[in-house]
């Protein structure tokens, strides 16, 4: 048997008569400064012969967990999110926007906040984009899932422009009326109503109504997904005998896959928003199809698996390959 207390001593022995020798001598150690550059903003992988690439408009602050997920009290929450190794105090979600070229088309689903940023930190789609050699003139359709500050707010930029000049612009009729509406304001969807008179109204000539259970563009069928919104879709983008299901907000953090019968403050009918979720995780639990989730860790594309009363996300692993 292996005398471990021995076996320890030696190695420290080892270890004090390596760092005397070190002392001892002039070797060189190496001075190299920081970098302090962050990661690449982009992630490239295949679906079938679709060359997708998600791109990040950056971190999203929302606040204390409690302002969003209701029914739970504080402290089940705050156990929630410790459980998470994440503070309860400031939930921050991610901006993950996904890009596909089908060869005939190329295509953006969600577009960040460019032109009703909160700070530096967000809005950075553009940015991004040709960070990983999308020149944002080049995308021909725009397709959010729906009229939310954070899915429209960056189709025009700060300026005014346009960010993508040459795109038709995909949408749910009835999120554009509900949310350009003038009944939204002083009420909490101000903001939302705001960003989308701001990036959709400008563009009403170029807007063209996905409809449920059809194809947006070749290989990318609607799915209506209310609750969230009235007009919510997700998308089942598909090539190559290879899916993947684009959901949009139905999820927004990993606590409300594990629990996912907690109301959530953005939904436009909270107890529709429960229904709807639960029956596409419970698709796509059965149907083992991939999904790109906007909100969730970076990149965002992950597997939905049942787990109790709820559901639990395994996220894929990333193609570092093509």
């Amino acid at each position: 048997m292996l005398d471990m207390s021995l076996s320890r001593r030696r190695l420290l022995t080892g270890a004090g008569a390596a760092a005397g020798l070190i002392a001892g001598t002039s070797l060189a150690r190496a001075k190299a400064p920081p970098l302090n550059t962050p990661a690449p903003a982009f992630y490239r992988f295949k679906l079938g012969t679709i060359e997708a690439t998600v791109v990040t408009d950056g971190p999203l602050a929302i606040g204390p967990a409690a302002r969003t997920f209701r029914g739970p009290s504080e402290d089940e929450l705050g156990k929630m999110m410790s459980d998470q190794f994440l503070p309860a105090n400031n939930v921050v979600l991610d901006q993950n926007v996904l890009v596909i070229n089908t060869g005939d088309k190329l295509a953006l689903f969600e577009t960040g906040m460019s032109s009703v940023k909160r700070n530096d930190d967000m809005g950075r789609l553009v940015q991004s984009l040709k960070q990983s050699g999308i020149d944002p003139k080049d995308i021909d359709a725009v397709i959010p899932t729906h009229a939310h500050i954070d899915h429209i707010g960056g189709i025009m930029a700060a300026d005014g422009s346009r960010n993508f000049p040459n795109a038709q612009i995909y949408i749910a009729q009835a999120d554009l009326e509900f949310w350009t509406d003038d009944k939204r304001m002083g009420t909490p969807g101000e903001g939302s109503s705001l960003a989308a008179k701001k990036n959709l109204l400008p563009n009403r000539d170029r807007i063209v109504f996905y409809q449920d259970g059809k194809e947006v563009i070749p290989g990318v069928q609607a799915m209506l997904t209310p609750g969230h919104t009235v007009g919510h879709t997700s998308f089942v983008i598909t090539s190559g005998g290879k899916s993947l299901f684009v959901v949009g907000d139905l999820m927004h953090h990993v606590i409300l896959v594990e629990k996912p019968r907690m109301e959530v403050a953005f939904d436009t009918d909270p107890k529709q928003g429960i229904e709807t979720r639960i029956k596409v995780m419970d698709m796509l639990a059965a149907q083992r199809m991939p999904a790109l989730v906007y909100h969730m860790p970076w990149p965002g594309i992950g597997h939905f698996a049942k787990q109790g009363d709820g559901f639990r996300y395994v996220a894929a692993p990333m193609q570092l390959l093509l």
